[in-house]
């Protein structure tokens, strides 16, 4: 008994001296990064050596609170963690982490004179001398370090200046990381002058284990390792499967009626799904891209339910793009790379929801065996939608009009979140995604990512509407609804920069849309999840699924005449000749819904026309409520081809006005206001409330 104890404790101790030599043979370096960015199996396995992932941003300081209005502060820009001043120069920190770590995304932009060509230093581990130096934008993504994709700005249809900055290229250290930037253009936390250079930034890094081996980078290592460099920089580009002779194809197509399903069923051991490519037709096509649902269960465990255009990334339309997980081309073939295990079958199930049906013209699926460890996860995917979500009131930096946090997830148990995609309809003529991102990792009770803006998350800057396909990691293949009403899509997948989670993660985005609106909001969400947490996931919200696709404004909101009024904000804009159309917004300007029909900028002889609905004729007298200021201006007013008015609309000082017009003939269906404008140049404003009909 005693010998077979001892024994046993011999076993034990020698099994332990493996698993110690074994996990120090793990060193992280620079080149087993880069070869970690370019396998997607990696993703699919809870991480070993275990890191986490947390963010240092410019956010607003005065954020410190969820039940003060600073929570919302926007000021997220000149913020550092502190000035040092050192060999006589003023050097402002944007990050200092103890190792061991690695920094694995930057992203940055600017604002003033000069921006963005100060000196950007990063100190690893010998905080005397940096290990890279240079100005900003050279080393961010001007090519100093490496180039495109891993070094890059987009979109490159936008000026440089106004671009997001991103650097990807992995910057491990063993023991300490510091990150500062110097400029003389400088001034005060928050730039609030406008005056001075502003500096806008995001820091994504890893912390390892504590006995984790990381090699700390060296900038010789770019010339040692040019090789890998170049094969990653292809991988990423093209962006191949490799798809071995082991490989299983399966294919699935018909025709799906209204309310039926079509179902495979894939019976492999110890497999994983590397590819599903589908491509599908519809009369309506837009919405069986959103009420067609895709649900994948892997062991009998449901884990994705989702719209089939939201899961490939691409929304309720079809919009070209490459990235490393997913690929959507003209025709509305669309691909996905995720890697995918299950230990012994995988249901697909292409539910149609929608009212109409439709055709699966060809779906592709490709499995390969798959290595099943203590550490595989299942991949998961949930999409919900906001629909008709009012936004709030005018905003300013300090927090007021009204924003507030939305959650595009909430999970329970271990995985990784590998990121997501956000499908809107803007229906205003102002920015809709000022609000900063806030993920709290294992219930943290402040956010360990706190960002500076929706565009800054998904990698451009500036609320800038040109679309930029083809990164790996990032894209915006359509940003119509960015400044005027319409559809925008925004996507961000994530590689090294992956967040693991222990027992849990929560996901919030502001909805600091900066005037007051109504719109869809739809985020899709995509994480991996251990088998033994696969029960706890959340579900989609499908209903709203089912709900007809916004294709243009008066989808969201209805110009319909309703208890005899329609707001002139709800209208649709048929035509204008000259001048700047938009929306104004005022809590303290006493207009009905706290907006008006705002034009302004125009000349003698320009027209407006806006258009509303009623659902009967009637001969009716109609008071228009209107603006009356210093800067309004003479307009003629018509509906239909009713006589026009003369409307003076100049007053000393900003009131409410109104005018009746007599009998006029309202149509069942369309109706036009007609408006232009006479005199005088300087006093070229018009401003309309709502109209309401006598009964």
């Amino acid at each position: 008994m005693n010998s077979t104890v001892h024994q046993l404790g011999i076993l034990f101790f020698m099994l332990l001296i493996s698993f110690n030599v074994t996990y120090s043979q793990q060193v992280v370096s620079f080149e087993s990064l880069l070869q970690e960015m370019t396998d997607r199996e990696n993703l699919a396995e809870y991480p070993s050596p275990f890191y986490t992932c947390r963010q240092f941003s410019s956010y607003d300081r005065a954020s410190v609170d969820p039940d003060l209005k600073s929570w919302f502060a926007n000021w997220d820009r000149n913020m550092f963690l502190r000035t040092e001043v050192d060999h006589d120069r003023k050097e402002y920190v944007l990050m200092d982490a103890k190792g061991p770590g690695a920094i694995v995304r930057i992203w940055m932009t600017f604002s003033g004179k000069d921006s963005g060509r100060g000196i950007l230093r990063i100190y690893l581990d010998d905080y005397s001398t940096p290990a890279i130096e240079g100005d900003a934008l050279s080393i961010i993504s001007g090519g100093q370090l490496v180039g495109a994709p891993l070094s890059s700005s987009v979109s490159d249809l936008t000026d440089y200046g106004m671009r997001g900055h991103n650097l990807y290229l992995p910057i491990p250290y063993s023991g300490k990381c510091k990150i500062t930037y110097e400029s003389d253009n400088i001034k005060s936390m928050g730039a609030k002058s406008g005056e001075e250079e502003a500096i806008y930034y995001n820091i994504n890094y890893r912390i390892y284990e504590s006995k984790t081996q990381v090699k700390t980078f060296e900038m010789s290592q770019l010339l040692a390792a040019k090789e890998l460099i170049d094969t990653t920089q292809k991988k990423l580009t093209d962006k191949d499967v490799l798809i071995s002779q082991e490989m299983k194809k399966d294919t699935l197509q018909g025709l799906i009626p209204v309310g039926e399903n079509l179902n495979l069923t894939i019976h492999n051991d110890h497999s994983a799904i590397r590819k599903i490519t589908l491509r599908m037709n519809a009369g309506n096509y837009e919405q069986a891209l959103r009420s067609t649902i895709i649900h994948i269960l892997f062991d009998g465990n449901k884990a994705i339910s989702c719209p089939i255009g939201d899961f490939f990334g691409t929304g309720y339309k079809i919009r070209k793009n490459s990235s490393w997980y997913t690929k959507i081309e003209d025709d509305g073939t669309m691909s996905c790379y995720w890697v995918m295990p299950f230990k012994r079958k995988c249901d697909i199930l292409l539910e149609n929801r929608g009212d109409q049906d439709v055709k699966i013209d060809y779906a592709e699926i490709i499995t390969l065996p798959y290595k099943w460890t203590k550490n595989t996860m299942y991949f998961c995917s949930t999409w919900k939608q906001y629909s008709f979500l009012s936004t709030g009131e005018m905003k300013n930096n300090e927090g007021d009009g009204f924003p507030f946090d939305i959650n595009y997830v909430k999970l329970k148990g271990r995985g990784v979140y590998v990121g997501d995609c956000l499908t809107l309809f803007n229906t205003v003529y102002a920015w809709w995604g000022e609000g900063d991102e806030k993920i709290y990792v294992d219930g943290e009770s402040f956010p360990s990512h706190f960002g500076t803006g929706t565009e800054d998350y998904y990698g451009y800057a500036w609320c800038r509407p040109e679309k930029f396909t083809g990164h790996p990691f990032i894209a915006q293949p359509d940003g119509s609804g960015n400044f005027d009403p319409g559809y925008t899509n925004n996507v961000r997948f994530r590689s090294l920069d992956a967040i693991p989670f222990e027992k849990s993660l929560r996901f919030d985005m502001e909805m600091w849309h900066w005037t007051k609106a109504v719109i869809h909001f739809s985020p899709i969400t995509f994480w991996y999840i251990s088998p033994k947490d696969i029960k706890n996931i959340p579900r989609s919200n499908l209903s709203d699924a089912s709900f007809p696709v916004a294709m243009s404004r008066e989808d969201v909101v209805s110009p319909l005449i309703v208890n005899n009024k329609v707001e002139a904000e709800n209208m649709i804009l048929e035509k204008v000749t000259g001048g700047n159309f938009r929306y104004s917004n005022n809590v303290n300007r006493g207009w009905s819904n706290n907006m008006q029909v705002f034009w302004s900028d125009m000349k003698p002889k320009d027209t407006l026309t806006l258009s509303f609905f009623s659902n009967e004729e009637r001969v009716s007298d109609v008071t228009i409520q209107f603006s009356k200021g210093p800067k309004y201006g003479t307009f003629s007013l018509s509906i239909n081809q009713g006589d026009g008015v003369i409307i003076d609309s100049f007053e000393e000082n900003d009131i409410i006005n109104e005018y009746t017009l007599k009998n006029v003939v309202i149509n069942r269906g369309r109706n036009l206001l007609n408006m232009e404008y006479l005199m005088p140049a300087d006093k070229n404003q018009i401003g309309i409330d709502f109209i309401e009909l006598s009964d």
